[in-house]
């Protein structure tokens, strides 16, 4: 073998093992911060990921078990009632007819009120020219489980009346990713 090939190949050995050498002890004492040198971001253990990790099958924070909707076990049992106020938002023609309904629900937008319930807003318009009551129903889920059922009692609505209302869920300590809300009775 000639000299400089006998070196290449020493080289090529020692900074193979250099690097198995530094591999192997960086996967004894684990990945410390680095930087993203796109962001600027420092990311370190505390706030990575930790999906690989041996035991992922038990989240550890509440922010992880909002992705693990199977971990969520808890139901509110029985049907809240509620009687919210109700917001006038607008007064609209009258078209209740064969292909209108008496009543339309619009809405049921989601959110968060940090430290309290979740909530949701409806809105109920009485397409008739009569004065109408109003039952809605709301189901409040977490990846297609119940997770609340609450019947809200509407004031009553007057003719072609548009009313805005707001219709509270859980606790924010129990996650929700959808609230369906539907006309139970117009009376």
């Amino acid at each position: 073998m000639k000299p400089a090939v006998r070196l290449a190949a020493i080289v090529a050995t020692g900074t193979f093992a250099l690097a198995m050498i530094a591999a192997s002890s960086l996967a004894q004492t684990g990945p410390g911060p680095f930087r993203d040198e796109r962001t600027g971001k420092v990311w370190t253990p505390e706030i990575v990921s930790q999906d690989n990790k041996a035991n992922p099958a038990t989240p550890s924070s509440a922010r992880d078990r909002a992705f693990d909707p199977r971990s969520q076990l808890t139901v509110v049992e029985g049907v809240t009632v509620q009687r919210p106020r109700a917001n006038l938002m607008a007064v609209l023609p009258v078209t209740a007819g064969p292909g209108v309904p008496i009543v339309s629900l619009e809405g049921a937008s989601l959110q968060a009120v940090p430290g309290e319930r979740w909530l949701t807003v409806i809105y109920i318009t009485n397409n008739s020219a009569n004065v109408i009551d109003v039952v809605v129903g709301c189901t409040f889920t977490n990846a297609n489980r119940k997770v609340e059922d609450t019947r809200v009692i509407v004031p009553p609505a007057g003719p072609g009346e548009r009313l805005g209302l707001p219709v509270y869920g859980p606790p924010v300590d129990l996650f929700v990713d959808r609230a369906t809300c539907r006309v139970i009775a117009p009376t």
